[in-house]
């Protein structure tokens, strides 16, 4: 299969989240309207992005969605565990390891960094904070492949640099700094202030 566009890797994992939580409520199938309705696409696009990864057994009754959610999952999670770690254990930090806990099977938060001593050796949702300084030595031995980057913005791509020095293959910046890798390097940029303004613009044109 050919590699999917970035956005229908997205919309996948967001038909996926939302096929989840509605088989948890008791539902076994969803038609494509209704994914479209729920994500705010269209109903073709929803087509198209399930068709992108050779799934088109929509029935009269909908997709299955347990059987859809897995053939989502045979296309977009690796095929063994990735490891992965937050560097910057503020409040965002240990807000990000919280919520990512058991989120997903083959995504595993096993380490956190920072440079303050009061937090380096403290144990928060089961994740051990770690020295700044240990960063290229625990990546190795817990072979970890991907970094979550929430430090001040002033170390940020210091901090990118960093990672990339110590062999972690993608990073998700939510920072409010942009930050270079190189081109083999996967990198995923959430800037939650430009969000807001964004949203505050469409919000000032409704009043």
């Amino acid at each position: 299969m050919k590699v999917l566009p970035e956005k229908t890797v997205k919309r996948l994992s967001e038909y996926r989240r939302t096929m989840l939580r509605c088989f948890d409520e008791g539902k076994t199938h969803i038609y494509s309207h209704e994914l479209a309705a729920l994500h705010n696409v269209t109903a073709v696009q929803v087509r198209r992005d399930i068709m992108f990864i050779g799934y088109s057994s929509q029935s009269r009754i909908g997709y299955d969605i347990k059987d859809l959610t897995k053939a989502i999952g045979k296309i977009i999670d690796p095929k063994e565990v990735m490891n992965l770690a937050v560097v910057g254990y503020g409040n965002l930090g240990k807000a990000l390891s919280a919520y990512l806990m058991n989120k997903r099977p083959m995504l595993k938060l096993v380490a956190a960094f920072d440079i303050d001593p009061k937090k380096i050796g403290s144990l928060n949702s089961g994740i051990p904070c770690y020295s700044i300084e240990r960063l290229r030595e625990i990546i190795a031995s817990q072979n970890i492949t991907m970094a979550i980057l929430s430090v001040p913005s002033s170390a940020a791509r210091e901090m990118a640099r960093a990672l990339v020095a110590s062999g972690i293959k993608g990073i998700l910046n939510f920072t409010t700094v942009n930050i270079n890798v190189p081109a083999d390097i996967a990198l995923e940029e959430s800037d939650i202030i430009s969000s807001i303004e964004k949203l505050a613009y469409f919000v000032k044109r409704t009043r």
